[in-house]
C-alpha cells in the first residue's frame, strides 16, 4: 500500500488550487471475495468505481477516471458510503439483482454520453441490449455507444456488459470478453421471452441473457478461449 499512497499525495501535492476549492474526492478500495473493489466519491455523488484481481489495478483505474486535476486522497478506513457502494457492487459481480441507486458524477460527461449511460442503466439483470437498440432510444449511432461503454466510468453500476453486438456476441470494450462473459453467466435467470422497456418515454427492446450464452456455444466459443 506504500507506494499507491505516496502517488496519491504526489498528485494531491501538484494539483491547481483552483482545484482544492471544489473538494477533495475520497478514494477507497476494498476486497470482497479475492475481488478488489475501488469506489471515488466527494461527499454527495460517486465520481468513478472499478474492480479487478488485484488492488493496484483497481486503485489505478479508478484515479484515471477521475476528471483532470482532481484533488484526491486514499483513504483508510470507509466511510459508510463507501462500504455501501462496495457492498452493492460485489453483488453485481456475482450476478445478484440490486435495486439500489448511487448519485453519479454524471455531469461532467459529454451530454450524448450522460443519456447513453442513463438509459444502459436502466437494462435489468437477466437482460442484454444491443447497441443499436440503445442508440436509438438516445438518437445516436451504435459507435457512439460503442464509445461511451469503453468510457464508462461506473462499471457494473451503470452495466455496460450488458450491451452487446446486433448478433448477440461480446465486444472487447471495458474489463474484456472474458470478464463480461463470466458476469452475464452469473446473471443468467432462465428468461426466455425479449421484453421492452421504456426509457424516457421511448421502449428500449431486451433480450434474455441466454441469449447471447447459447450464441455463444453455437459458433464454439468457449469460456476459456474468450479473452
Amino acid at each position: 500500500m506504500r507506494q499507491p499512497i505516496k502517488l496519491f499525495d504526489a498528485i494531491i501535492n501538484l494539483a491547481p488550487t483552483s482545484s482544492r476549492r471544489n473538494g477533495m474526492i475520497h478514494v477507497y478500495g476494498k476486497q470482497v471475495s479475492n475481488v478488489w473493489f475501488c469506489v471515488a466519491f466527494d461527499n454527495r455523488k460517486v465520481f468513478a468505481v472499478s474492480f479487478s484481481s488485484d488492488e493496484k489495478t483497481a486503485l489505478q483505474a479508478t484515479l484515471e477516471k477521475l476528471p483532470y486535476g482532481a484533488v484526491f486522497t486514499q483513504l483508510k478506513k470507509p466511510e459508510k458510503f463507501h462500504d455501501s457502494v462496495i457492498n452493492v457492487l460485489s453483488r453485481i459481480y456475482m450476478g445478484k439483482p440490486v435495486s439500489q441507486r448511487f448519485p453519479l458524477a454524471l455531469e461532467r460527461l459529454p451530454k450524448r454520453y450522460q443519456r447513453i449511460l442513463k438509459t444502459v442503466g436502466a437494462i435489468p439483470c437477466g437482460y442484454v441490449a444491443t447497441y443499436g437498440e440503445v442508440a436509438k432510444v438516445c438518437a445516436t449511432g451504435p459507435r457512439v455507444v460503442g464509445r461511451a461503454m469503453a468510457t464508462n466510468p461506473f462499471p457494473l453500476l451503470i452495466p455496460c456488459h450488458r450491451v452487446v453486438r446486433s448478433n448477440l456476441t461480446l465486444a472487447g470494450h471495458g474489463a474484456g470478453k472474458k470478464v463480461r462473459l463470466s458476469l452475464l453467466e452469473k446473471e443468467k435467470r432462465n428468461f426466455r421471452k425479449e421484453k421492452t422497456i421504456r426509457v424516457d418515454g421511448k421502449p428500449l427492446l431486451l433480450f434474455p441473457v441466454e441469449r447471447v450464452l447459447n450464441r455463444l456455444e453455437r459458433t464454439n466459443v468457449k469460456f476459456a478461449q474468450i479473452s
